[in-house]
């Protein structure tokens, strides 16, 4: 999980088009501050852009917010397709400790997105549950290429220890709960090895 600081936006005459340069402000501000707290107008200054523009691009705030989900869904880390000699190594690599940096712990952006878009933004709400689903399945599959007696059962497990290290070190701003999570990951792991 990253640590996040805010940084200057995008700007005019970096190559990128306004709805490139609106995307990648509210994809930086959305997650640093938090969606509720970012208004168009702060993506808008942003991004280098009239309130005008932004809404040729973006019909509504919440159709923002999905495409900055979808773009950021489309970059997240699928754990088969990572580069290690096998189906441990690559669930071990979820779990790597994160460097205390200098900005807030701001954890995974789907889940932020879950919790400020509860009940007021459905369809940010279902693109949520597709990223969960999807990385659920992927850790599924990791545990089946294992070879555990019950991949259905660990890869949830996984799944869940991932969710509340990445949900906790975010409330505590603290890196700390990376490692007890890693250390209960590699004991499943043991306890399911395959013969």
């Amino acid at each position: 999980m990253a640590n996040a600081t805010r940084a200057q936006g995008p700007r005019r005459g970096d190559g990128r088009g306004p709805r490139e340069r609106i995307l990648a402000a509210a994809t930086e501000l959305f997650y640093v501050e938090g969606i509720n707290a970012t208004g168009v107008d702060l993506i808008a200054e942003h991004a280098d852009v009239s309130k005008r523009t932004l809404y040729k691009y973006f019909p509504s705030k919440s159709a923002l917010v999905e495409q900055y989900l979808s773009s950021v869904r489309g970059v997240a880390v699928d754990p088969r397709d990572v580069p290690a000699a096998g189906p441990r190594e690559r669930l071990m690599l979820l779990f790597a400790i994160p460097e205390p940096g200098e900005g807030r712990m701001r954890g995974c952006p789907f889940h932020n997105a879950s919790v400020e878009a509860a009940g007021i933004m459905p369809d940010v709400t279902e693109l949520v549950h597709l990223q969960k689903r999807a990385f659920a399945a992927a850790i599924i599959d990791l545990c089946r290429e294992y070879g555990a007696a019950d991949p259905e059962l660990l890869g949830h497990q996984i799944a869940l220890l991932y969710e509340g290290a990445a949900a906790l070190s975010t409330s505590l701003n603290d890196p700390q709960p990376w490692v007890y999570a890693r250390t209960t990951v590699e004991t499943l792991l043991d306890q399911t090895m395959p013969e």
